[in-house]
């Protein structure tokens, strides 16, 4: 399928979301987030979601849906980059809330930007998932050029931020021990 590589970065990003979730669930009932466990999600959230696994999908597989048929001002491609755009906006929270929770102890702007984007990339993922990786699959079967162009955009992006996919894979394993030993 022409949609693998985006699909493996769901199941990271996916991990990431239920490490999240726990993460609100113990900040609700009053326990202390430790720096360790709130700055790789962050640097997750900001650096391989969006950069890199967003990067993927606007640089490689939209260029190539268009190329297809698939207008990008209207229809999936479109709402998908406004999503990612939500996404951004809603990562930086995130960032503004953290750093906040650290020096203040305030958590209000923590739970409430976590449970923003928890809910909305978990929509997202499930429209990604159950609809354009679908359609892109039916119209990019056999085309060998989009798992390259995948590949390409990925290395490029890691590269640029000195990291690569093993980091981060590492990083969702560390964070999801790490987030299992506070409860």
């Amino acid at each position: 399928m022409s949609t693998n590589s985006l699909r493996k970065d769901h199941d990271l990003i996916e991990k990431v979301i239920r490490a999240m979730d726990v993460t609100l669930q113990l900040l609700k009932s009053g326990k202390a987030i430790p720096e360790s466990i709130l700055m790789p999600v962050i640097d997750f959230s900001k650096n391989f979601t969006d950069v890199c696994h967003h990067g993927k999908e606007e640089e490689s597989l939209f260029p190539e849906l268009e190329r297809h048929g698939f207008p990008r001002n209207m229809g999936p491609i479109a709402v998908m980059l406004m999503e990612h755009e939500i996404t951004r906006r809603i990562a930086d929270k995130i960032d503004e809330s953290a750093k906040e929770y650290l020096s203040t102890g305030s958590s209000n702007g923590l739970i409430a930007s976590l449970q923003e984007y928890i809910e909305h990339v978990a929509a997202h993922l499930w429209k990604e998932n159950n609809r354009l990786f679908v359609m892109a699959d039916m119209h990019l079967q056999g085309n060998a050029t989009i798992d390259k162009s995948l590949n390409e955009v990925e290395k490029a992006k890691l590269e640029k931020l000195g990291r690569s996919r093993v980091d981060y894979e590492t990083l969702v394993s560390n964070l999801e021990l790490d987030v299992s030993k506070i409860g």
